[in-house]
């Protein structure tokens, strides 16, 4: 809104003073000040990403381990017949005098020596392959299954006894934990080491 107005000066004369703009107050409304709003994103802490890898409970944990189990063993010993039979392939083409012995030995005993000994390499590979063909069908559960196995050896390495103390009567129960497939066979794998313990104490 624009007024004009009047004004005398020291001869008396009225002038006309400019136009003055006057700004419209602000209303009510208008001075209300809306508070701000802060938004607040929790971000993931380790100890979180470390929980949900150990969701993974302990039934299908044993069940994971059994399967890499089996599939360990049916890979070592696919290798090791492939490796036997490799190495009976190549001693077939190669020209022995199976009359003469070889360093002092008979030679169909070597040569079944070297076949055995073909096998049992070739078996010792299998847990290799076995475990490359467990990580690759469990990808999705594989860190899961991996933390969930260092949770074991630790309790296995705590728990497990001293084997200084074994006899023919008082054997060491699985110090590895490598037959502990399920918590039926883990809780028989406790009391075992109880009554190995209580066995040594008796004989001290």
């Amino acid at each position: 809104m624009k007024l004009s107005f009047l004004t005398k000066n020291k001869t008396g004369r009225s002038m006309l003073f400019g136009k003055v703009g006057i700004r419209a107050q602000p209303s009510f409304m208008n001075t209300i000040r809306m508070p701000k709003c802060r938004v607040f994103v929790r971000t993931p802490s380790r100890s979180n990403s470390t929980s949900t890898h150990l969701q993974m409970n302990w039934v299908d944990f044993f069940k994971l381990r059994r399967q890499n189990k089996v599939l360990n063993t049916s890979a070592s010993i696919l290798t090791a017949g492939l490796s036997g039979f490799a190495t009976l392939e190549y001693l077939g083409n190669v020209e022995i005098d199976l009359e003469k012995p070889i360093f002092g030995i008979d030679a169909v005993i070597v040569m079944g020596g070297l076949v055995l000994l073909g096998g049992a390499a070739g078996y010792l590979l299998g847990p290799f392959l076995g475990t490359a063909v467990f990580n690759l069908s469990r990808r999705s559960v594989l860190p899961q299954f991996k933390a969930k196995e260092e949770l074991f050896l630790r309790r296995i390495k705590r728990y497990r006894v001293d084997p200084s103390s074994q006899s023919f009567s008082n054997p060491v129960p699985d110090y590895y934990g490598e037959r502990i497939y399920s918590l039926k066979t883990y809780r028989q794998w406790l009391r075992d080491c109880n009554a190995y313990r209580r066995k040594a104490q008796e004989f001290i």
